[in-house]
């Protein structure tokens, strides 16, 4: 693909988003609030720590590769049962899996993209916050509640509540993403009482009891799902710890998938129709607005900015200025200061095209293919990845197909563009019809360094969104992008960027860019 290719908008939102935030890359300031905060996450921590010496302790617990559970459940009037099973795979596979009166409910992450099933539908793919709720699930249910300052999670105790009647001790632990999940522990013994926690809007609770060793770990034998306002109760007959758990256990069942079509030609047609599709795009104008958090690497919030601004195409890139930062109309100075810097980009844009067209140019005449080996294209996504699950599912109104990516293990990467592009894994979901990508889902698997880390490192678990609408039965267009991104910059402390963008108000202009003087107004 282009240079606005699918994996390219990964690399774009990590780098520059990163880089971008290095000016505020500094200590939280020191105040009343910080040393609550502070002191909250040391109790929690301690209260985490109480916890992994009753389950077990650290060694076992890390030991850990493949955790597997199978058991009975009954609803709750008792009329109907059935079976419950669960499974976790290092580093993030989830899988749990209720199944009563023959109808399932199964919620699973298989490392590239999270899915569900529930009585009345078939297998579908999850979207943000869903999608980013259950990763966040499948990857504490990994972690076993150990390392979780090292995996980018913050923990804070709320204080004491009351589970079943008891008194319990109440810690949250939340991710880089926002996702949260709250534990709740027995003072007295320090195991787990319950666990409660969103999968986007809805509200899910385990509650744990009769615990048992298996393999040196103590395992809850017992539990009570509360699933929105149903509730059954599982008692679990048999756990496996570190037998083999194949893959296919957190992938969609074989029956809810499509046949792949050729991907290099499905990628030439996407990538061709972009001329069109930016074409089109010219005679569109909106809004955005940007809301950006930055924390430092605890996950202490240090500023939070909302922008908001009018935007247009122009030559497929996006021009804005600004006209609001945190609610505030931007005063006549700062405003025609926005403008200048829009005519500014779209000269910038004329200047960068007619130089590419002229070394394309001169490739030409010379009998060259005028080529940037870091240039992210179709070639190299295919080279580099691997393509899995493909299924067809409703998005939005429209037919769409969906599949997920992940590392091609067998392809050793060859420049710092492959080695990136390789780090990544997700899901993608394409419109064949209009031959345009509708949604994509990426994330880093590990670490990307850039310069030997010395320059930066983005870090493991940095991940995107970018999701479009079709516009007028016309033309999809940017609806929202989300970024969670976690860097090292130059070797200074670590800091996160969550950064989200929604675009609204779709209008259709003509603008003209030899006269960007104000933002476009309505013929």
């Amino acid at each position: 693909m282009n240079k606005r290719g699918l994996a390219d908008r990964a690399l774009v939102c990590a780098l520059l988003l990163g880089t971008c935030a290095l000016a505020d890359a500094q200590g939280p300031a020191k105040s009343g609030a910080a040393t609550s905060t502070e002191a909250a996450a040391a109790e929690g921590a301690k209260i985490i720590s109480q916890y992994v010496k009753a389950a077990g302790g650290a060694r076992a617990l890390s030991r850990i590769q493949t955790l597997s559970a199978e058991g009975n459940a009954t609803a709750p009037d008792e009329t109907n049962s059935g079976t419950y099973m669960f499974a976790t795979k290092l580093p993030n596979r989830y899988y749990s899996e209720l199944l009563v009166g023959g109808k399932p409910l199964i919620e699973a992450y298989n490392g590239k993209s999270a899915w569900h099933q529930d009585q009345s539908a078939r297998p579908a793919t999850m979207v943000s916050p869903e999608s980013t709720d259950l990763e966040t699930e499948a990857e504490i249910a990994n972690l076993r509640l150990l390392n979780l300052r090292k995996n980018k999670f913050s923990v804070a105790f709320i204080g004491h509540a009351e589970v079943n009647g008891r008194d319990a001790l109440e810690v949250e632990v939340a991710s880089a993403a926002g996702a949260r999940r709250d534990f709740f522990f027995d003072p007295e013994s320090h195991l787990l009482l319950k666990e409660a926690g969103n999968i986007g809007s809805a509200a899910q609770e385990i509650l744990y009891s009769d615990y048992r060793p298996e393999g040196g770990v103590e395992i809850p034998r017992k539990l009570e799902l509360h699933l929105g306002p149903q509730v059954y109760a599982v008692v679990i007959n048999r756990v496996a710890i570190n037998d083999p758990v194949g893959e296919r256990v957190f992938d969609l069942p074989l029956s809810s998938q499509a046949k792949l079509p050729d991907l290099k030609a499905l990628f030439k047609e996407i990538d061709e129709n972009q001329k069109a599709i930016d074409k089109i795009k010219e005679d569109y104008a909106g809004t955005e607005v940007e809301e950006e958090i930055d924390s430092d690497a605890d996950g202490k919030v240090k500023k939070r900015a909302v922008t908001e601004s009018s935007f247009f195409y122009f030559d497929g890139e996006e021009v804005s200025t600004v006209t609001k930062r945190d609610g505030k109309p931007l005063g006549d100075g700062e405003e025609q200061k926005e403008i200048e810097k829009a005519q500014k980009r779209v000269n910038e844009i004329e200047k960068r095209k007619a130089k590419e067209a002229a070394k394309e140019e001169k490739a030409k005449e010379e009998g060259k293919k005028e080529k940037d080996d870091d240039d992210v294209d179709v070639e190299m996504f295919l080279r580099t990845c691997q393509f899995v699950n493909p299924r067809r599912e409703r998005f939005r109104g429209q037919d769409v197909l969906v599949f997920d990516f992940e590392a091609n293990p067998e392809y050793k990467p060859r420049n710092l563009a492959e080695r990136i592009v390789q780090k990544l894994a997700g899901s993608i979901w394409v419109d064949e019809k209009a031959h345009d990508v509708v949604r994509l889902e990426a994330y880093f698997t590990g670490n990307a360094k850039i310069g030997g880390g010395l320059l930066a490192s983005v870090q493991k678990g940095t991940g995107f969104v970018f999701e479009q609408a079709f516009v007028n039965q016309e033309v999809w267009l940017p609806t929202y992008v989300e970024a969670h991104v976690g860097a090292r910059v130059l070797l200074v402390k670590g800091f996160h960027v969550t950064d989200v963008t929604r675009y609204s108000d779709y209008k259709k202009y003509h603008v003209a860019a030899t006269s960007v003087i104000a933002p476009p107004k309505p013929q």
